[in-house]
C-alpha cells in the first residue's frame, strides 16, 4: 500500500526524533550525567535518584497538559503550532545539552527536564495528526510504518554516534566530548527530518474558531471527562491500553536491570539494544500488514498473547542466549502492538476532537509506566529473581487482554 507525499512527511517526524530518544534518553545521557554529577561530589545513589525525578517531572507536566492542549490543537491552525512550539523547544534544549560544560550538572538537569516536554509534546500532536494524513483504511498501514521508520531511523542515528565512541570522535574528543557531539547529532536529526512535515503536513480536521481556545479547551475536557459514557468503546480501550501498555514499556526499561543481574556485560546490553531496533522495524511493518489483511483488532490481540508468552518464557532466564532469545521476541512485537494501538484508538474517537482524545491516550500511555516497575520490584523483592519479577507482568497482559476481549468490533472488521 503506498503512502502519498503528506504521509511520508508524517512518517519522518517518527524518524527525526528517534535520535534523541535513544541517544539523549537510552543510551548516552544518563551514563554521561551520572557521571558529572559524581565528579561534582554527588553520590552515584543521589545521581540516579536526581536523573529518576528528572524524567518523572518531566513526564508528569506533559501528562497533566495533555488533555488541555490536544483539546487546543483540536481549533483550526492550532496542531501544527503546538507541535512546532514543542519540537522546536525539544530541539533547542538538545542543542543546550550539548553546549552546557560538562561542571554544570543541576543546569545539565534543568535543560533535560525541558527536553523532555518539548519531546512528549511533542509526540502527542504527531499522534493527533494521524487522524489528518490516513483515512481509517488507511490508519493501521501508516502507523505502523511510522513506528518502523522511527526504528530504522534510531538504528542508524546510533550506530553514527557508536562511529564516534569507538573512534573516539576519530580521535580528536574525550568521552565527554563525544557525548556532546552525540547529543548535538540528536538535535540536527530532528530538525532535519522534521522540516518535511512542516513543508506538507497541514490539520484537516478542526472545530469552528473559538474567540477564548484555551479557556473553552478547559470547558472541553471536562465535558469530555463527564459525559465518557457517549464514548464507551474509547474508555474502554483506553483502560485495556492502560493495562496492556504499562507490560510493554515495564519490559523495555527493564531488560537492562535484568540482563546485568543475569551478568550480561554493558557491551551486550548495547548491541542487543540495536538488535530489538533493528528487529523492531521489519516486524512494525508485518503488523501493519496483519491489521489490512485481518484487522487491527487481531493484530493487537496476537501481539498481547505474544508478551503474555514473553512474560513467561522469562522464567527460563539462565543463560545469555535466552536473553538474547527474549529479546529479539520482544522486538517482533513492541512496535506492532504500539502501531496499532494508535490507529485502532484512531478509528474510536470523533476526528474533529482528534488531539483532545489523544491527550486522553498519551496522558493514559504516560502513568501507566508506574505500576510495571513497581510489581517487578516487588515480586523480585519477595522472590529474590529479578526473572519472577519480569514474569509477573504476566498479570497486566492478561487484565488487557480479557478488557479488549469485551470491547465490540469495528465496522469492517474480520
Amino acid at each position: 500500500m503506498g503512502f502519498n507525499k503528506k504521509q511520508w512527511s508524517w512518517i519522518f517526524y517518527d524518524w527525526a526524533n528517534s535520535g534523541y530518544g535513544i541517544i539523549v534518553t537510552t543510551a548516552v545521557l544518563p551514563v554521561y550525567f551520572k557521571t558529572v554529577a559524581q565528579n561534582a561530589g554527588v553520590t552515584q545513589a543521589n545521581a540516579t535518584a536526581y536523573w529518576g525525578y528528572a524524567n518523572s517531572f518531566g513526564t508528569l507536566v506533559v501528562s497533566i497538559l495533555a488533555p488541555v492542549l490536544g483539546a487546543l490543537a483540536d481549533y483550526p491552525h492550532h496542531k501544527k503550532r503546538l507541535l512546532s512550539t514543542f519540537s522546536f523547544l525539544g530541539i533547542v534544549m538538545t542543542l543546550g545539552l550539548a553546549l552546557l560544560p560538562p561542571s554544570q550538572w543541576q543546569l545539565l538537569l534543568a535543560v533535560y527536564i525541558l527536553s523532555i516536554i518539548g519531546y512528549s509534546g511533542g509526540n502527542l500532536f504527531y499522534d493527533s495528526f494521524l487522524t489528518d494524513v490516513a483515512d481509517n483504511k488507511k490508519m493501521d498501514s501508516l502507523s505502523s510504518n511510522g513506528y518502523a521508520y522511527g526504528y530504522l531511523g534510531g538504528v542508524i542515528a546510533f550506530i553514527l554516534f557508536l562511529v564516534l565512541q569507538l573512534t573516539s570522535g576519530f580521535g580528536m574528543l574525550s568521552s565527554y566530548g563525544v557525548a556532546r557531539w552525540s547529543f548535538l547529532l540528536a538535535a540536527l536529526w530532528w530538525i532535519i527530518f522534521f522540516i518535511p512535515l512542516l513543508k506538507n503536513v497541514q490539520q484537516v480536521y478542526s472545530l469552528p474558531e473559538n474567540a477564548h481556545p484555551i479557556t473553552s479547551s478547559f470547558k472541553r475536557v471536562w465535558a469530555t471527562v463527564t459525559h465518557l459514557r457517549q464514548y464507551k468503546a474509547a474508555a474502554w480501550f483506553l483502560i485495556a491500553y492502560f493495562f496492556y501498555i504499562d507490560g510493554v514499556d515495564t519490559i523495555f526499561t527493564m531488560a537492562t536491570s535484568i540482563g546485568m543481574d543475569m551478568g550480561i556485560t554493558t557491551t551486550t546490553l548495547m548491541i542487543v539494544l540495536l538488535v530489538v531496533q533493528l528487529v523492531a522495524f521489519p516486524f512494525s511493518i508485518l503488523y501493519g500488514r496483519i491489521a489490512n489483511r485481518f484487522s487491527a483488532r487481531k493484530g493487537i490481540l496476537l501481539a498481547i498473547i505474544l508478551y503474555f508468552g514473553i512474560c513467561l518464557y522469562a522464567l527460563k532466564l539462565t543463560t545469555t542466549v535466552d536473553f538474547w532469545i527474549l529479546a529479539v521476541l520482544v522486538g517482533t512485537s513492541q512496535g506492532g502492538i504500539q502501531a496499532l494501538s494508535r490507529s485502532y484508538f484512531g478509528k474510536l474517537i470523533p476526528k474533529e476532537s482528534g488531539s483532545e482524545f489523544f491527550g486522553f491516550y498519551n496522558i493514559l500511555g504516560k502513568f501507566s509506566a508506574v505500576m510495571g516497575p513497581v510489581l517487578v520490584g516487588i515480586v523480585t523483592q519477595i522472590t529474590g529473581k529479578s526473572t519472577i519479577g519480569a514474569a509477573s507482568l504476566s498479570i497486566l497482559f492478561l487484565i488487557g487482554l480479557v478488557i479488549f476481549l469485551m470491547l465490540p468490533k469495528l465496522t469492517g472488521d474480520k
